[in-house]
């Protein structure tokens, strides 16, 4: 749906600009191609952080849940790190091996 409203936002902008501005051709062509990448390119970037998010999600649940995750070459459980909301970040418990390290939740399967 997004990408048809992107395409379409494109459309009016050279339809406003082929009757209301005095650019050649080629001047029209070129700024409705620019204006077309940028569209594109918010959209696709608009993609990838949403299945960013949705990854970040699915590792803080199965943290919730108590089941281990791997992180690089650490495997995060609630037993050596507690969960900062916020920051969406594990942090290695006092008591445990991992004292003081810090992993991204968007750094963990």
């Amino acid at each position: 749906m997004a990408y048809i409203l992107g395409l379409v936002i494109v459309g009016l902008f050279f339809g406003v600009m082929h009757f209301f501005t005095e650019l050649n051709a080629k001047q029209k062509v070129t700024a409705t191609i620019i204006v077309l990448a940028f569209v594109m390119g918010a959209l696709f970037y608009n993609n990838l952080q949403s299945q960013k998010a949705e990854q970040v999600r699915d590792v803080m649940l199965r943290y919730n849940q108590g089941k281990s995750l791997k992180c690089g070459d650490l495997d995060v459980t609630k037993v050596n790190f507690s969960l900062s909301v916020g920051t969406q970040t594990f942090i290695g418990r006092q008591e445990s091996s991992h004292a003081g390290k810090m992993v991204a939740a968007s750094e963990c399967e």
